[in-house]
């Protein structure tokens, strides 16, 4: 990243690994956290860590596996996209030299007494646009709404998942799809079960936007998965998390790329029989 305005170590945690022995595709999405977080203490608006900034959608792309084993893991951290009411975070993420992952995040400041955005004042703004750079470039994602349909995966919000703000904290919300995307692929295809054999599930793309707070309660809410692109050797899902006990409305809508690779993680194509079971979860 050309001219960031920090650039910290993120520590690997051993349990931060998932069955296949790089860091969760979920996890990233927490480093990006403590940098974003690293970036507001580097200026003069810390005090947005504690009062208040709303996370309204995310994109990340997975370049390559982020391995315990190997050196340390550092984020470059920048600005850029600075309007009235919002501004946006943009990391690089790096072990060993190489670039892991790139992904941007969407922010608007937000009055929590008021329980509403606000606009940035004339100083959070200053900064921020002081330090602001280049936009990153990254191909959109275009998939359907699903509008009721798709697989349907309860879920139920641990109290663990709420942040200070008093709702669950963006980062979960990487975890809720990740769960509503393995029940729905394995369900219409049981060989796409994570068992670290020899056909392994790689998420190149994450994209998640944020619509609506979700709070704690005893009662579940769900994720409606499907398919809205097969390719090659990759497929797209959309997915939204919704509240039933409010009609279905939206909460979250996210949208991920997965590729099949090999044991030794070399792109392959999808197997025949994988590809008519994600058919029939395809949406238009």
């Amino acid at each position: 990243m050309e001219n960031p305005v920090a650039t910290l170590e993120v520590p690997i945690r051993w349990v931060d690994l998932d069955l296949q022995g790089h860091v969760n595709n979920s996890l990233v999405a927490e480093y990006l956290q403590e940098a974003r977080t690293g970036l507001l203490l580097a200026g003069p608006n810390r005090h947005l860590i504690g009062g208040g900034v709303l996370v309204a959608g995310h994109v990340v792309e997975y370049l390559r596996p982020i391995l315990f084993e190997a050196g340390p893991l550092t984020a470059d951290v920048g600005v850029f996209g600075v309007g009235a009411s919002r501004f946006h975070a943009k990391y690089e993420l790096v072990q060993d030299g190489k670039v892991c992952a790139r992904a941007s995040t969407r922010l608007c400041p937000f009055d929590f007494d008021q329980q509403r955005p606000r606009r940035l004042t004339d100083a959070e703004r200053a900064w921020f646009v002081e330090v602001a750079g280049e936009a990153p470039q990254s191909r959109p994602l275009d998939v359907p709404r699903l509008e009721g349909r798709g697989h349907v995966h309860e879920f139920t919000v641990r109290w663990g998942d709420i942040d200070r703000y008093g709702h669950v904290n963006n980062v979960r919300h990487f975890d809720y799809v990740q769960e509503a995307r393995i029940a729905a692929t394995t369900s219409a295809d049981p060989s796409m079960s994570r068992d670290g054999g020899a056909v392994r599930w790689v998420v190149a793309r994450q994209d998640v936007d944020y619509l609506s707070q979700i709070d704690h309660r005893a009662e579940p809410y769900q994720v409606l998965t499907a398919v809205a692109r097969i390719g090659t050797s990759s497929y797209t899902l959309a997915a939204e998390i919704v509240d039933p006990l409010a009609g279905g409305k939206v909460l979250a809508r996210a949208r991920t790329v997965q590729v099949c690779t090999d044991a030794e993680g070399a792109k392959r194509e999808l197997p025949a029989s994988t590809r008519e079971a994600l058919g029939k979860l395809l949406v238009s």
